[in-house]
């Protein structure tokens, strides 16, 4: 302990307001590290006061007691308190904590006022109006705070951002309108093998015709399966492959292929994924359905890289197939016997588009008094609640003035309809500090589970104010889950919680990875999706986060995996069966995880080991302090990145936090940057020997990810808690605060009643005074 003349000089003023024993402990345990000579981790104890009205000093406050709760405080090489001495402490300090957080939360709430993200912007616009055309590309992306692009903290609404919402808006209500009173566009057209080989000009790319078939081949040249079928205009297309056969199926039954849309010229490379072909033995039809942009055309061919890659027959950048057969040669193809194009509209058609935008009026012969009451029907929808004479009356305006200015009504309903489609009341959410309205519940409970607007069975149940009972509550949980626009959920919360939108970020080496394509990537995508909504359908144990006795899988995927699972070929993505001994299982073994996890060169143990910390196992990983450089691997495999870690937690400010990131990181090592299983780093494993062992934090040895996984399929309510956390922060808007930490651990127990099951613990989250509560 400090002599009593240097606890004097340390701040006597600051220790005098504290409550005891908070004084004693902290002179005995932490001030030798935490004062201002010191000051580790930046804090200064001698200038920290007590005021925890303020959000900063609350927020050191909140990290004291959770380091000393946890045990990370004082580090273990130092002199540890008693228990009853940490107890007796944390029971001291928590009931201020929590006071001062409540009053905090009464008086501002939890959430702050947050708006609309652009996905959740584009699926509002598509169920309100029943347009379909895309929209959140017009919109800049969203800023993800606290892992979460629908965290209030980390949102703008800027002028700029305001100016572009007019704009998106003019463009959505004139495609609503102009389907609404002129019609929808019709568009059909099919296309011959013949057609598909006719060229508008410049190099030939096109397929193969061979006996009245198109075939396409595993050519490297860039576009090549492009055809002639440009679209009129943009919209959603249903497209329709006739009697679409494998040449030369490889071991799986399948020559796997991409059906891709983009204008296919060097001056525009981009192309956008319609969908996988997985063609087989037996010819069959296959539909696909995709936004396609104006003067695009399709582009399909074999995009498998294991496949042998025949030479292009030509000079320059044409193909030809002048007295060449392919198939004969052995090479792998994909051949059909023609393709049908046709518009389609997939949200609404054009009745019910009508219905939306003018209810059961003839829009044509409205008088003032009937567009007026549009006007108001349309921002009652769009409010998402009631409104009220005073709150419709500006907009009730707009189309007054703009019918004594001569303009149909229809023009005038559009005007009005622009001015709501801007509105705070339509951008935001109307939520007042405490328990949520019945309203308030429906919206936050339709864009956590449909990521958009709520229908008319969520409004009318908050008309009647029945939203408040858990029964009926629960009830609507089941119902949104179990309803087609739930994928949207899956979809949205997956992108930002797995970080599968940033899939893209990296293109993993040719060279060290030749056998990763654009089919693998798709696949990795539909399985960790298709695996989630498992998860949730079934209600199964959340334990199946890191360990479970089956995958999703296709044939492409199966092979690039080396898995020995059965997939049936033709069956596209399935859930198939795992043995005990299989090295697939879970979430955190899936390719998808892997590759975001990786630079495309190579693995750390480190990003792997936040990652499957934060998003999997709940623990906050704070960013490393100032001046520590960051380890780079030798992408020749030459040396193991644990001897290099090694050295860098030999840094004692390091050392803490690395060992709760580094076990996972290190079960995870024995895949590389693609998913695929390695005993050796670099090419061919030949390089330095993987180790995955480890120790876990609790001090529970693991020697690869098999006994790493047991590990933590014992610890269902740690994995319980993570996922209610960020499920929480995601549906709600805003990070959990000290203060909700009971409620929490209620949904948690609860839940716990029933084996952990996902479906389970989303429906316990939304009962929670947490969600319920602004």
């Amino acid at each position: 302990m400090k002599p009593w003349w240097l606890l004097i000089l340390f701040s006597p003023a600051v220790f005098a307001e504290l409550p005891q024993p908070l004084p004693a402990f902290l002179d005995q345990h932490c001030v030798e590290c935490h004062d201002v000579d010191v000051k580790k981790g930046g804090l200064d104890l001698g200038a920290l006061k007590f005021d925890l009205a303020n959000a900063d000093v609350f927020q050191s406050w909140q990290k004291i007691f959770e380091r000393v709760r946890e045990g990370e405080m004082p580090p273990k090489k130092k002199p540890q308190p008693a228990k009853a001495d940490a107890e007796s402490f944390l029971a001291s300090l928590k009931p201020a904590l929590l006071k001062a957080d409540a009053a905090d939360i009464a008086a501002n709430g939890r959430t702050r006022s947050r708006r609309l993200t652009r996905t959740e912007y584009e699926n509002t616009m598509h169920d309100l109006l029943g347009i379909d055309m895309p929209l959140k590309v017009l919109l800049p992306e969203d800023r993800a705070s606290y892992g979460f692009e629908t965290v209030a903290a980390g949102q703008q609404l800027s002028q700029h951002l305001l100016a572009r919402y007019l704009d998106v808006a003019d463009l959505a209500l004139t495609d609503a309108f102009q389907r609404a009173l002129k019609g929808d566009e019709t568009y059909q057209k099919h296309y011959t093998p013949e057609m598909l080989t006719k060229n508008r000009g410049g190099n030939y790319r096109g397929p193969d015709l061979r006996d009245g078939r198109s075939i396409t081949w595993p050519m490297t040249l860039q576009f090549f399966g492009r055809t002639p079928t440009f679209m009129p205009e943009s919209g959603w297309y249903r497209i329709t492959l006739h009697g679409v056969q494998a040449i030369n199926p490889g071991s799986d039954g399948a020559v796997w292929g991409t059906l891709r849309s983009g204008e296919c010229e060097s001056n525009a490379p981009m192309l956008y994924m319609i969908g996988l072909v997985e063609a087989t033995s037996t010819q069959r039809d296959m539909v696909f359905e995709a936004w396609i942009q104006e003067k695009h055309r399709l582009e399909l061919k074999p995009n498998d890289a294991t496949y042998k890659h025949p030479p292009s027959g030509a000079k320059g950048g044409n193909v030809s197939f002048v007295g060449r057969d392919l198939a004969k040669e052995g090479f792998a193809g994909i051949a059909h016997a023609g393709i049908d194009i046709e518009r389609i509209y997939p949200n609404a058609d054009r009745a019910a588009l009508r219905k939306n935008l003018f209810g059961e009026a003839d829009v044509q012969t409205a008088d003032a008094a009937a567009v007026e009451k549009l006007v108001t029907r349309f921002a009652r929808r769009a409010f998402r609640r009631p409104v009220t004479e005073e709150q419709t009356a500006a907009y009730r305006d707009i189309a007054r003035k703009a019918l004594a200015d001569g303009e149909p009504p229809a023009e005038a309903l559009r005007s009005a309809y622009r001015a709501i489609l801007c509105s705070p009341r339509f951008l935001t959410f109307i939520e007042a500090p405490g328990l949520l309205d019945d309203h308030a519940i429906a919206s936050r409970l339709s864009y956590a589970l449909w990521v958009s607007m709520p229908d008319y069975k969520l409004i009318q149940l908050a008309n009647e104010k029945k939203l408040h009972d858990p029964q009926v509550l629960a009830q609507q949980v089941e119902r949104l889950l179990a309803h087609p626009k739930s994928e949207r959920f899956v979809t949205s919360f997956t992108d930002q919680w797995l970080k599968l939108k940033e899939i893209d970020f990296t293109t993993p080496d040719t060279r060290q990875f030749p056998t990763f394509d654009a089919v693998v990537q798709e696949s990795m995508l539909q399985e960790t999706r298709a695996y989630f909504a498992e998860l949730i359908k079934q209600d199964l144990s959340i334990t199946n986060l890191v360990e479970s006795d089956f995958a999703f899988l296709n044939g492409r995927l199966a092979r690039h995996y080396r898995t020995e699972a059965t997939v049936k070929t033709g069956d596209g993505l399935q859930k198939v069966a795992l043995t005990a001994k299989d090295i697939r299982g879970g979430l955190v073994t899936q390719g998808a995880i892997l590759k975001v996890t990786a630079d495309g060169t190579s693995t750390s143990p480190v990003v792997r080991g936040v990652f499957i910390n934060e998003r999997i196992l709940g623990n906050h990983i704070p960013p490393p302090p100032p001046g520590v450089p960051a380890i780079e691997p030798d992408i020749r495999g030459a040396t193991s990145i644990r001897d290099q870690l090694d050295k860098h937690r030999n840094n004692e400010s390091c050392a803490s936090c690395h060992q709760t990131i580094d076990p996972p990181g290190f079960a995870l090592e024995n895949y590389d940057p693609v998913g695929v299983w390695r005993t050796g780093y670099g090419r061919n494993n030949r390089g330095a020997k993987v180790d995955p062992a480890g120790v876990t934090p609790e001090g529970q040895t693991f020697t690869d990810i098999h006994s790493w996984q047991d590990i933590y399929t014992q610890h269902a309510d740690l994995l319980a808690r993570g996922f209610a956390t960020h499920f929480l922060t995601y549906s709600t808007g805003a990070p959990l605060r000290f203060s909700n930490e009971e409620a929490r651990e209620k949904v948690i127990s609860t839940t716990a009643q029933g084996g952990y099951g996902m479906r389970s613990l989303i429906r316990n989250a939304v009962l929670s005074e947490i969600f319920l509560s602004k």
